[in-house]
């Protein structure tokens, strides 16, 4: 499993239209044969940056994902909004895998 983080700068006078985009991207990547996470909206600190968590079952299928949303027209709508609105200044995307299950104490000497 490959998981997306994307680090977004978003127009803070602009939180609940970027939520709206949000909540419809979360349909479309799940859509699409992904598992999306969530949204992390602004909050405290910050209010210009947001968060998204998405994964695949590996990097060919977020790349075919990639893909198949240039020809999805939900997907090239949802981009126009975003364009439009102008919601979005900037974002960062980085892959990482997840590490989910537990190890005994006793692993740790086995490396020392």
């Amino acid at each position: 499993m490959i998981t997306c983080t994307v680090v977004y700068e978003i127009d803070p006078n602009q939180v609940d239209v970027f939520e709206t985009y949000s909540r419809v991207w979360i349909g479309l990547v799940n859509r699409m044969g992904g598992t999306h996470h969530g949204y992390w909206l602004p909050h405290e600190g910050a209010n210009d940056i947001a968060h998204a968590k998405f994964s695949f079952p590996s990097l060919a299928d977020y790349e075919a994902y990639r893909i198949a949303s240039v020809d999805d027209p939900d997907c090239q709508k949802a981009f126009a909004f975003a364009k439009t609105t102008d919601c979005i200044r900037r974002y960062d995307r980085s892959f990482t895998r997840p590490v989910l299950d537990a190890l005994p104490i006793e692993a740790l000497e086995d490396l020392a």
